[in-house]
C-alpha cells in the first residue's frame, strides 16, 4: 500500500492507496520545514494521523509533496521525519511538482498554485522545466490570499476604501488601526494572518472596491508570472482556495489575457493518486 501526501502551510492531505483505489483519506495540520524542525514534524505526524497508518508493513512507500521542499536541505528534514515514523522508503518533492503531476499527470501544461501563497511552473508531463520564482508574500506571490490581504490592509490603514467597508472590517476584528498594526507585526506567521482576511473579502466580493482589488491581484499574477511562460500554447490549470473562491475574477482576467484555463480545483490529491497508479 502507498501513502501519498500533499501539504500546504495550512493543512496536509494523506491518502492510503492500494493500486489505483483510495483506501482511506485524512487531513492534518500543515507542515513546513522552514518553520518546523524535524522533531516538530515527527510529532505532528505521530499525533495527528490515525494509529492504523503506522501498523507494521502496512505502508510500503511514502510519496510526499510539500510546501518548503524545493531545496535538498529542507527535503531531507521532512524525509528524516517520515522515515522515522513509517520505517519505509520515502520520496519527498515540492508541492509545485505535486500540483503539476496532480493537475496534468502525463500531459504538458502550466500548473498554478493559488492559496495562501502562489507558485507556477511549466510542466512537460514528468518534470518541471521552468519555474518563475514566486518570491513570497513580501516580494511576490501575486494572486495569493496573503498578497490580497496585504493589498487590502495597505488601503485600510490609509483609508483608501469605502468608509462602510472600513468600519465593517474593524468591527469584525474588534480592533482599531493601532491594535491591528500591533497584532500584525507581532504575528509569528504574518502570511497566514493576511490570508485569513480573505474570508472577509470573499463575503464582500460583490462590492466594487473588493472586486477590483481581487482583479488587480490576478492581473499582477498574469503580468509578472504566467505571461513569462509561452502561455498561449499551453493549457493552464489552477489549484487552491484563492483560485476556487475567486474563480469568477480569475476567469475574467484569464479571458483578458486570452489564456486557456480548463481546470480550477481545490485539491490535486486525486490526480496524484492516478499519477502514481500509472507510474
Amino acid at each position: 500500500m502507498k501513502l501519498i501526501a500533499e501539504s500546504t502551510s495550512k493543512s496536509t492531505e494523506w491518502a492510503l492507496v492500494e493500486g489505483s483505489q483510495l483506501a482511506h483519506r485524512f487531513t492534518t495540520e500543515g507542515i513546513n520545514p522552514f518553520f518546523q524542525t524535524r522533531r516538530d514534524i515527527s510529532r505532528s505526524i505521530r499525533l495527528s494521523l490515525p494509529l492504523d497508518y503506522f501498523k507494521h508493513n502496512k505502508v510500503k512507500h511514502v510519496y510526499y509533496y510539500g510546501v518548503g521542499c524545493s531545496t535538498a536541505n529542507k527535503r531531507n528534514i521532512v524525509e528524516a521525519s517520515l522515515i522515522a515514523q513509517f520505517r519505509t522508503p520515502v520520496n519527498v518533492e515540492s508541492n509545485m511538482l505535486g500540483a503539476a503531476r496532480g493537475l496534468f499527470r502525463s500531459e504538458t501544461g502550466i500548473a498554478c498554485i493559488l492559496g495562501m501563497d502562489t507558485n507556477t511552473c511549466l510542466y512537460d508531463g514528468t518534470h518541471i522545466v521552468k519555474n518563475i520564482c514566486p518570491g513570497g508574500y513580501l516580494l511576490g506571490d501575486e494572486g495569493s490570499e496573503a498578497v490580497l490581504g496585504k493589498l487590502f490592509l495597505a488601503d485600510l490603514i490609509k483609508e483608501l476604501m469605502p468608509i462602510s467597508l472600513l468600519t465593517q472590517f474593524y468591527d469584525s476584528i474588534k480592533l482599531d488601526r493601532a491594535g491591528l498594526l500591533r497584532v500584525l507585526y507581532d504575528e509569528p506567521n504574518p502570511a497566514r494572518y493576511l490570508s485569513d482576511i480573505c474570508g472577509f473579502l470573499l463575503a464582500h466580493s460583490h462590492e466594487e472596491y473588493v472586486n477590483d482589488l481581487i482583479v488587480k491581484n490576478f492581473k499582477d499574477l498574469f503580468r509578472r508570472n504566467i505571461r513569462r511562460y509561452d502561455y498561449k500554447k499551453h493549457k493552464i490549470r489552477f489549484v487552491g482556495s484563492a483560485a476556487v473562491n475567486f474563480k469568477e475574477q480569475l476567469l475574467h482576467v484569464a479571458h483578458e489575457y486570452d489564456a486557456h484555463v480548463d481546470l480550477i480545483t481545490d485539491s490535486f490529491l486525486t490526480g496524484l493518486i492516478e499519477y502514481h497508479a500509472e507510474s
